[in-house]
Order: structure tokens, then sequence, then C-alpha cells
């Protein structure tokens, strides 16, 4: 990969000197500009002072509670029924003679046997 020259760059974006049409221009502008200071010294106004009393003047920013749905509705606690313990469930086991055993099938798929001509079908591996 090769570099780039500094016309790619991404930091330096900012605006040069301002260039006029003509001289017209420029004098114009200087004029505009020198009669703006000269109104605010007339007035008094100084920029950084009004920016400074307004910032010390307004109101510290607080953020609106959320309100969520519900929160409105009164409050409902919920039913104490006294509490208690679960107890475990018994272990699952069969203790039946239906099932002769357990065979694999394809796959390592364990399938249950109910009957010798069921066990001879899986060795064969039919389905």
């Amino acid at each position: 990969m090769h570099l780039e020259g500094p016309w790619l760059s991404t930091t330096g974006k900012k605006k040069g000197k301002k260039k006029f049409a003509s001289a017209e221009h420029a004098r114009k502008a200087r004029e505009l500009d020198d009669s703006w200071k000269e109104l605010q010294k007339r007035w008094a106004v100084e920029a950084e002072d009004k920016k400074r009393k307004r910032a010390l003047s307004s109101e510290i920013y607080k953020s609106p509670t959320p309100t969520y749905r519900g929160a409105d509705a009164p409050r409902i606690p919920s039913k104490d029924s006294g509490g208690g313990n679960a107890t475990l469930a018994p272990a699952k086991v069969y203790t039946g003679t239906m099932v002769k055993g357990i065979a694999t099938m394809h796959k390592s798929n364990a399938v249950p046997v109910f009957s010798d001509e069921q066990a001879v079908d899986i060795s064969r591996m039919r389905r």
C-alpha cells in the first residue's frame, strides 16, 4: 500500500484567510467591521462580558424525571401466602418390564427396545 500526499488529509480543515473578489469589496468589509466595533464601544457592550453574564444568570439544567407506565397508579402489594418450602420430587425410575433394553440404532442414537423383533430390526439397521 502506498502513502498519499498531504492533500488527502482529514486534519487541518480550517478555513484560511478570507479572500475578497476585489479591493473594493475588501475595503467595504473593513469599513463595516470597524463601524461594528465602534458601535459596540459606544454602547459599552463587550461580547465576552455579555456571554459571561448570560451564563451566570441562567438556571442550572435539571433533567426531567422519567415517567413510567403505572407510576401514577396506586401501589398494590403482592399477596403473601405465608411462604413455605418446596420439597424435592422423587426421582423417576422405570420399574416395569415392558422395555427389554436400549439399542443403538443410527449415529449413536439410543432407542428403547420393546420386543425381540425390534432388537433384530435395529441390529440390521432397519427403521
